[in-house]
């Protein structure tokens, strides 16, 4: 079953509806679909009704935005369930960190000489439900003319070492894993190869989030070279992960498309994922 399970929507930093990532799923041959938008999954149901009216298949999915030592160990959720306690918790407490994480941008921004308020990046937010992304202030930054891009504003202020830049209430992967897992969901490690942690390092965390439940690992992604996914899928067999994959696509015409690179979703990892 081809699948990608790494799509966003306008419910974080992307810019498509759920309808949109149905609608590509089904044109570009993906049977089965997972929206993993950051610390939400407001994009479900619509998109379940999406992808049947469709006939393609989803997942519910998450991303989460953990982080270790201040690097981005980012985690995706699949099959999780938004009314569980733990993890509705959990989800409770990603929204309410994203804002005190957003005023402490804001902040920062205003120190640097950088005048945008929060409610400047609240326009952005589709939902008042919605965590507060990071994306929002740089979109608010950027039609202020801070950047000729909301990415270019993300670099130059939001990143790790821009005046912008915070940590605020962000959880560990371990957290992430911990709340996937104990709602009945699969946790798999997102971009492997993006994680800026030298080999050992990265090793040492992917053993810990192992022992707090993670199954697996996306050796399959959009920017991974060939010899970044064979080494992830080896290390998925050392360590007995299951292979997903992903293109982690946020809008239309980018750099990304839905279903890009070819992933095939196999008898044992769907089974995993609840599908039939």
């Amino acid at each position: 079953m081809r699948a990608d399970l790494h799509v966003h929507t306008y419910y974080s930093d992307g810019l498509q509806s759920p309808d949109d990532v149905a609608a590509t799923a089904k044109a570009n041959g993906v049977e089965l679909v997972s929206v993993t938008d950051h610390d939400t999954v407001l994009a479900y149901p619509e998109l379940f009704s999406c992808c049947s009216s469709r006939g393609v298949k989803a997942v519910c999915g998450i991303e989460v935005s953990a982080y270790y030592k201040g690097v981005r160990v980012h985690t995706l959720g699949y099959g999780v369930d938004p009314e569980h306690p733990v993890f509705s918790d959990f989800l409770g407490e990603l929204c309410k960190g994203s804002l005190c994480r957003a005023d402490d941008i804001v902040s920062r921004l205003k120190k640097g000489g950088v005048r945008i308020t929060l409610a400047d990046a609240l326009q952005y937010r589709r939902s008042g439900n919605a965590p507060v992304h990071a994306m929002y202030i740089a979109r608010a930054g950027s039609a202020k003319g801070y950047s000729p891009s909301p990415f270019a504003f993300h670099n130059k202020y939001l990143s790790r070492g821009g005046i912008g830049y915070s940590e605020l209430c962000r959880p560990s992967p371990e957290q992430a894993v911990e709340a996937i897992t104990a709602c009945g969901g699969f946790a798999s490690l997102a971009h492997p190869g993006r994680i800026e942690l030298d080999k050992q390092e990265l090793i040492s965390v992917v053993k810990s989030m192992i022992g707090c439940g993670l199954k697996g690992i996306e050796a399959v992604y959009s920017t991974h070279t060939q010899l970044e996914t064979e080494y992830y899928k080896e290390m998925a067999k050392e360590y007995g992960l299951t292979v997903t994959g992903g293109s982690d696509t946020h809008f239309k015409g980018g750099g990304k498309s839905i279903g890009t690179p070819v992933f095939d979703c196999g008898t044992e990892l769907c089974e995993k994922l609840g599908i039939t």
